[in-house]
């Protein structure tokens, strides 16, 4: 009696043991997928663009990949026309017509405690190469793919130089050829800060207000 009494014990002991060591692994397990998704995470919003009495709401793409948010929102043509050409409907109408196949992209870069992401340590390039890079390689880097799985080259970019005024880097992409009611993709191929391939799905198009 004694024995087994002794016998059952050790058992019992040994499984609480085995449930320790589960819980403790299923603990570590989910600690694991909270780093991940922390490291690398999406977030989508929407960013309203008013022009003259005009509105259209964008869905705004947030990518957050280390210790940078990459931002990738779809600008409205007829918004761009109005802000460089201004009120001058017949003249913006013609325009848009003739160029109704382009998009506007604006990418920003981000870092979570406000540096300056072209500083060296960043971006591996003096600042000054960082900023040109900005203002012309850059565009290499960027793709978007169609429904029809037609693959669209940059064909420009601005960068919106703010003289360290604003705690993030912005750019315009400019894409020829896609119909307006394609829902688009962009692929970037990060080769500033090393961070790989992004992809930001815009599964909507822009909805006028």
């Amino acid at each position: 009696m004694i024995l087994f009494l002794k016998t059952s014990i050790l058992l019992i002991k040994k499984e609480r043991t085995i449930t320790l060591i589960m819980f403790i692994a299923l603990i570590s397990c989910f600690s694991f997928v909270a780093c991940t998704s922390d490291s690398k995470r999406v977030a989508d919003d929407y960013k309203l663009y008013k022009m003259q009495q005009e509105g259209w709401k964008s869905k705004r793409i947030n990518q957050f990949i280390g210790d940078i948010n990459y931002t990738a929102t779809e600008v409205p043509l007829q918004y761009y026309l109005l802000k460089n050409i201004g009120n001058n409907p017949q003249k913006i109408d013609s325009i848009y017509n003739a160029n109704n196949k382009e998009r506007i992209i604006e990418i920003e870069f981000q870092h979570v405690n406000q540096k300056d992401l072209l500083l060296p340590n960043f971006s591996n390039k003096s600042y000054e190469e960082a900023v040109e890079y900005m203002a012309f390689s850059i565009k290499k880097d960027f793709t978007i793919i169609t429904p029809s799985n037609d693959t669209i080259q940059c064909s420009g970019v601005h960068f919106e130089r703010n003289f360290k005024v604003a705690p993030f880097k912005r750019a315009l992409l400019y894409f020829n050829n896609i119909p307006p009611n394609d829902i688009i993709k962009l692929r970037y191929q990060d080769h500033l800060f090393g961070n790989g391939t992004i992809k930001f799905n815009f599964n909507e198009t822009l909805l006028k207000l």
